[in-house]
């Protein structure tokens, strides 16, 4: 069974296993509760207990298991009903579901396949010029050019980033005034890079290589550990600049909105 509930607490949540989906949902109820009618929780449970939790943000779901649970097929078949149902744009997920979520959702739905990096530091942080509290406007200004979803929903962007920096969840960096990325949450000792982007004319510099080398050195200073996200074809680049795999899933995206 699947519901709609806001008895959701940092204590319940923090019942969950330790992962990027757990993370993000959390990343979630810290910033805005349960009072928003973008942000929604469910509860997965089977006779009576709880197996899971769902987020849906804006068009967005996370779903993720507590310790020690698991969905079997009956519940998988749930899932994909209610995917089927909501049609959020995108779906993340526990790895080890992605093979039978798939093929369940396959008529409104393909499968991406990521790749997930931790950062290896060497313990040398670069003379860059970062700035760390930049003006959003200026971020934007560079992410908009490279993320067409961002460039479209300048005030949703804007709005739910600023809100997220302001309590201690997200931080955006910018190099120069042409190459920016954006943590994306901070949850757990844990910091997941997202949003690169480099201006058009001076891409193939290797502006944005030097910012996220700076940016895993220093959150690695600081206590965290640095993860992003992004398609198995680019393992070697971020090898490159001291990022490691550490595991691959797979993100539903709905067909309708390539």
């Amino acid at each position: 069974m699947i519901y709609e509930t806001k008895e959701i607490s940092s204590e319940l949540l923090s019942g969950l296993k330790p992962n990027n989906y757990t993370r993000r949902i959390k990343s979630h109820f810290a910033a805005y509760g349960t009072g928003y009618d973008f942000l929604h929780f469910y509860a997965v449970e089977e006779s009576g207990e709880k197996l899971g939790i769902i987020s849906v943000f804006n068009a967005s779901m996370m779903i993720s298991t507590f310790k020690d649970k698991r969905f079997d097929d009956k519940v998988l078949g749930e899932l994909a009903g209610f995917i089927l149902m909501n049609k959020p744009a995108a779906v993340e997920f526990e790895a080890e579901y992605s093979d039978k979520l798939a093929e369940l959702t396959k008529a409104e739905y393909k499968g991406d396949k990521r790749t997930e990096f931790s950062f290896v530091a060497k313990n040398d942080i670069p003379p860059l010029d970062v700035n760390e509290l930049p003006k959003l406007d200026d971020v934007f200004r560079i992410l908009a050019p490279c993320f067409p979803a961002i460039k479209n929903s300048y005030e949703l962007w804007l709005t739910d980033t600023s809100h997220r920096v302001r309590r201690g969840l997200s931080q955006s960096f910018l190099l120069g005034n042409y190459t920016t990325a954006t943590i994306q949450y901070i949850i757990d000792g844990v910091a997941l890079v997202g949003h690169v982007g480099t201006i058009p004319e001076e891409r193939g510099k290797f502006h944005a290589r030097q910012l996220l080398y700076w940016i895993g050195e220093k959150l690695t200073q600081d206590g965290f550990q640095v993860r992003l996200f992004a398609r198995p074809h680019r393992v070697s680049y971020y090898e490159e600049i001291g990022f490691k795999a550490c595991g691959i899933d797979l993100v539903l995206e709905r067909i309708e909105n390539e």
